[in-house]
Formats: structure tokens, sequence, C-alpha cells
């Protein structure tokens, strides 16, 4: 058994879990609360999965390999149209968000096919990050959708490409650190979702003599 890995599993999902009962109240009745469920619902799932692989069953290595692959090139890409929804206040319907999940999946069926589905799951996780960048700096003046959206990019950029998986860093398995990483990632990633629902505020004039 891996017990750090079923631990810092454990703390990611709860991170998640966290996070979507923050957000469900303040988006219930609107379409774009199923993006949501499924953005954060899905690494949620894929965490628990990894705390019961790696703490209790090992069986569980499949599932947890289908989820955390369904977190990857469904989950994260919805909460990254989100929050760009939510940034330029579109109130996209369910039709809307249907289709974006119909075509995310299309496009993951075809890059199986055509073989290139490492490079397509890199490819859309960089778009995601651009979008959510994109989402918090369209509010300047407003600093702190900006900084919240630095943070999320930021601690995903590190933990994707600079610690990944494998091996260890010192005493320490690479894939708890990515995980220690992630957990802070998706509350700010919320607070960012939720920053956003706000409108932008205008700018004060300067009156000048």
């Amino acid at each position: 058994m891996q017990y750090s890995t079923a631990i810092s599993d454990g703390i990611l999902a709860l991170a998640c879990v966290a996070s979507l009962l923050w957000l469900r109240p303040v988006f219930a009745g609107q379409p774009v609360l199923r993006a949501l469920l499924l953005g954060f619902g899905l690494t949620a799932t894929a965490a628990l999965c990894g705390a019961v692989r790696y703490g209790l069953d090992p069986s569980w290595i499949d599932r947890h390999r289908s989820f955390t692959q369904l977190s990857a090139v469904l989950g994260l890409p919805l909460l990254g149209l989100a929050a760009l929804s939510l940034s330029r206040g579109l109130a996209w319907s369910r039709s809307i968000w249907t289709l974006c999940l119909v075509g995310l999946v299309g496009l993951f069926i075809g890059a199986r096919v055509l073989g290139v589905d490492p490079y397509y799951r890199l490819a859309l996780s960089m778009v995601t990050l651009l979008l959510i960048l994109y989402a918090g700096l369209s509010r300047w003046p407003q600093p702190r959708p900006g900084l919240l959206a630095l943070g999320v990019v930021g601690l995903f950029l590190v933990a994707g490409l600079a610690v990944g998986t494998e091996g260890f860093i010192g005493p320490l398995r690479r894939v708890d650190l990515f995980h220690a990483l992630l957990a802070p990632a998706y509350p700010l990633l919320a607070w960012l979702l939720l920053t956003l629902r706000m409108p932008a505020r205008e700018e004060i004039p300067v009156k000048t003599l």
C-alpha cells in the first residue's frame, strides 16, 4: 500500500467537494451549475478512487485511471469554459453546455482514433489554463480576479510541468506533491468563479480642475 498517496488523494477529494458545496447554493438553478458539478465532481471522484486504490484496494487502478482521464479531458475544460462564460457575462443555456460536453467527448474520441491522445490532452490543458487566465485578467483593473487566476494557473503549471507524478523529490513522492499543489488550486478556482459571477465594477471618473 502507498498510504501517503492515499492521504494526499483524500485531501484533494475533500478540497474539490468543499469547493462544490461552496459554489452549489450560489449557482443553484443556473445551467452553468452542470459544468461545475462535472468539473469538480469528476476530480473529486478520481481522487477518491485514488485514495481507495493506494490505501485499501489496488484493484481500483482501472477506476482511478478512467476518472483521472475524464477529469483531464472533460472536468477541467468545463471549468475553464465556465470561467470564460462568467467573465463575459454570458448566460449559456443548457443546450449550449450540452454541446460543449458533446464537443469535448467527440474531440477526445477523435484524438484517440488518430493516436494523438497525449498531445491532445496537453494542448487541451494549456488552452484551459489560458481561458482561466484570460477570465481573471479580463476584469482588470480589479486585482482579485487576476491574482486568483494567476494563482490557479501557477499551481497547475508547477504541478503538471515541474513536479509530475512519477518518482521522488528527495524523500517525497512526486505524486504526493502533485496532489498537494492541486488541493489549494481547486478552492482558488472556486473563489475565482464566485468573483467572476459579480458584475464588473465601473470605474469612477476622476474629476479634473
